[in-house]
């Protein structure tokens, strides 16, 4: 928590009461309010090593918020394209997409935006034009290994639960 009020104090930012923290090294992610441990989570980050670069696929570190909140209502499997229910749980989707996508978006989204200029804001380092989200995959039995291109990914009933406890404007701080 010492990193995200140092990164809130150097942005001018006020912490808030809900924090998410992430760790790409220990693929953990620690829900905190008023500055107490909630919940801890196993996640996926990318792949490819961190980076806050368009294109590269890395999983971007820095102060980032929740910038939107999608899914609430949906069951927790359902499959999003392009943030849109498909109508589909991922198991009755594969079903019908044998060749489809590796890993699918699914459960519910929160869609990042950083907070940094220069770092994960604006220009080829920005993090909510880069599309990245902490959402649910369909592969929970990997949860712990690197597996995205970019976005923290959680078993499906975790983001589920999580979504009902974040807002928009919560912040995240995702590190090494």
């Amino acid at each position: 928590m010492e990193q995200v009020n140092q990164a809130c104090a150097r942005l001018g930012i006020k912490p808030g009461e809900r924090v998410l923290a992430v760790r790409i090294s220990t693929a953990t992610m620690q829900f905190f309010r008023g500055g107490e441990l909630v919940r801890g989570y196993g996640v996926s980050t990318s792949k490819r090593p961190p980076s806050n670069v368009k294109n590269s696929l890395g999983t971007p570190r820095g102060l980032h918020e929740i910038a939107e909140r999608i899914g609430a209502g949906q069951p927790p499997g359902m499959v999003f394209k392009s943030r849109v229910p498909t109508g589909r749980d991922y198991h009755e989707y594969l079903a019908r997409h044998p060749e489809g996508d590796d890993n699918l978006i699914t459960g519910r989204i929160l869609w990042l935006r950083g907070l940094e200029p220069g770092v994960n804001r604006g220009g080829d380092v920005d993090t909510y034009e880069r599309y990245v989200y902490i959402h649910g995959t369909n592969h929970e039995d990997r949860i712990g290994e690197p597996l995205s291109a970019g976005c923290v990914l959680m078993r499906n009933l975790e983001i589920v639960q999580l979504y009902e406890e974040v807002r928009a404007g919560d912040l995240v701080w995702i590190a090494d």
